[in-house]
Order: C-alpha cells, then structure tokens, then sequence
C-alpha cells in the first residue's frame, strides 16, 4: 500500500472563512453547520483511510473542500457527491484555485448520496465525513449499490460509530452493527475533538474504518435477513420466539423457524451476528406457514406485548428499525459543508 501525500494543499480557518462567505453561506447554529477548519484533522483521516495512489476515492458532502483537496493529493481521482446546488458550483473553482494540477482528477456529482445509483467511473473507496442524519443509510446505501468500493473510513457521530462498530453481546450492538457486517468488516478508527470544527459543536465525532467482505450468505438473501434484523431488534428485550411472530407469522412458525436455523428460540437479537440472521432468513423458506396458528399473545409473558411486529422488505433500504436507531439518526454532522443534508438539531442552534 502506497503511503498516503501530504503535499497537497490544505485549507485553514482563514480560507474557510472567505470560501463560506464567498458561497453566502453564514454558519448557524440553528442550521447545525460545521466546517472542518484543522489542517492537521485531515492528514489524519487521510492516512487513516488508507488509500493507494492509484485509487478513485467517493467522498460524499464535500461541503467548501478541506477532504476533497487532502483525498486528492493521496489518490488517482476523486469523485464528490454534493446535494446543495452552490456547494457543488463552487467545489471545482476551489480545487482550480489552490490544487489546479489536480483540477481534471476531480467530478462533482450533485445529487442525494442516498439515491445516487450512477457514478463516473468506478471508485474502490469511500471517504466522507457524513451528515449523522443520514449517516447509516448513506453508508449501507454505498455499500449496496458500489460494490466497487472495497474499503473506507467515515466521520460520524461518535455514539454512531460505536455502533456500527459494535459486536454481539455490546449494550449499543444492534441494526446498524449487524447491517454494516454484512458488507464489511467494521472498526473504529479513533475520536475527532470539536474545536476542529467552525464553528464548534457540542459533541465529538467517530471515524469508522471498514473493508469490504463476502456476505455470510448469497445477495438475494440480503433483504429477508435485514427484515429478521429489523424485527429482532425492534423488541430486542423479548426472546426471539416472540420478536420474530409478527415476522413469521406465529410464534410457533417463528420457533420452528429458529429450530431450523440452529438459533435458541429463547435467545435474544443481540446475541446474534450477521451469519445467524442470515440462517434464519435462509430457514424460512424451508418451514410451511401452515398449521402453526396460535392464540395471539400465547407466546408472551404475563403483562408482556404480544410480538406481532409486521416488518416490511423496505424498511432494509433506510437501514433503520423503528425504535433502533433514531438516537443516531437524529441531529447533524459537523461537515466540511453547508449543512444542506442536514436537519436542525435537537438542541436548536447546536448538535444534540
């Protein structure tokens, strides 16, 4: 592995300022806008991504382009997917300014990261400092449509990056550990302080570093196992008989179901890794929906609600369970960017 340049040109908190200001963009709290303003914050994401010069680097919310210059001088070409109209404008004017041999390395794609499907070329990595709100989903959402990007690292809150980190048995394991696994193997990569950021959040962020792997089992599995995923965790105090009814059907069917797939009924989603919700994913279509009707609740404990949670294949597209992870999903990044992807954050006029 080539060892990432430094010679590139970086911008500092005076060159921020006046590309801010020349965009119009005036950062507010009530906006949750952050700007990566450390020379030094990115030379470390850049060695921490661990990128070969002749890679094609995706960077996703480049924002006023500190990343974009840095990613740049350690890669062969980088493409940048921008949402906010005069962000995207104006990132290949920055890069003409102060990186002009590298000017015709860089394409700016202005869409929605987490609907792109089409990108130029054919990029091996993702390096970003996402928006929290969209964080997971972006991710799983690269993840799933570029298998080209073999590995990476993202900046994200850090309670997100624990969590995507997670592993079975952890208190945080639990959507996002399980549906970032099934593409890569993911780790944590360190803690980025908050005076880095103009203006400065309350909160630090995470970097997690991922490398891509086989799926425990084939693609067309994928979305039954997120939809196991979704409903274990849903109810993940409940013991999986019970999560798992509405899914299956019963509690019955759901237990045959994990009989099959050699998982203890009584055991709990967070127990689980990815391979063992694929093999109850797999188990399903091997067990007959019939004759496994029941009494609604017979497979809950006095006082306990039923498990008849009906989870759907396209809550797998948002990478989120309905009471797993909207603490994650909520507030916005401190971005190298406008803030556009952004909604307000809980706390209005700063991060939550």
């Amino acid at each position: 592995m080539t060892e990432p340049s430094t010679d590139g040109p970086l911008l500092g908190p005076a060159e921020i300022r006046e590309l801010a200001e020349q965009a119009g963009i005036r950062p507010t709290k009530t906006l949750g806008q952050n700007f990566v303003i450390d020379p030094n914050t990115i030379r470390r994401i850049v060695a921490a991504a661990h990128l070969g010069q002749d890679e094609h680097v995706l960077e996703v919310g480049p924002g006023l382009g500190s990343l974009t210059l840095g990613l740049l001088a350690a890669s062969s070409s980088v493409t940048a997917v921008e949402i906010d109209p005069p962000l995207a404008r104006q990132l290949p004017q920055t890069v003409e300014r102060f990186f002009p041999s590298a000017a015709d390395r860089l394409s700016v794609v202005e869409a929605d990261a987490a609907r792109v499907r089409e990108l130029p070329g054919e990029p091996t990595a993702l390096v970003a400092n996402l928006p929290y709100n969209v964080a997971v989903p972006v991710l799983l959402h690269i993840l799933e449509t570029f298998p080209t990007v073999r590995h990476g690292l993202v900046m994200v809150q850090d309670e997100v990056a624990d969590r995507l980190a997670a592993g079975p048995g952890s208190r945080v394991y639990g959507v996002p550990s399980v549906k970032a696994n099934w593409h890569a193997h993911v780790s944590k990569a360190g803690v980025i302080g908050k005076n880095v950021f103009w203006p400065a959040p309350k909160i630090a962020s995470g970097l997690v570093r991922f490398e891509r792997r086989e799926p425990p089992v084939g693609e067309s599995l994928r979305r039954d196992t997120f939809a196991v995923v979704d409903a274990a965790f849903a109810q993940r105090r409940k013991t999986l008989r019970a999560a798992l009814s509405g899914w299956a059907g019963s509690g019955a069917r759901a237990e045959e179901i994990l009989r099959a797939a050699g998982v203890d009924p009584a055991a709990r989603g967070e127990r689980l890794d990815v391979a063992d919700f694929a093999r109850i994913a797999a188990a399903a279509g091997t067990v007959s929906s019939e004759g496994t009707e029941e009494v609604a609740g017979a497979d809950s404990r006095p006082g306990e609600v039923p498990g008849n949670l009906t989870t759907t294949r396209t809550a797998s597209a948002t990478g989120t369970a309905p009471d797993e992870h909207p603490a994650e999903a909520v507030g916005t990044a401190p971005r190298d960017g406008s803030g556009a992807n952004d909604v307000p954050a809980t706390d209005p006029g700063e991060h939550p």
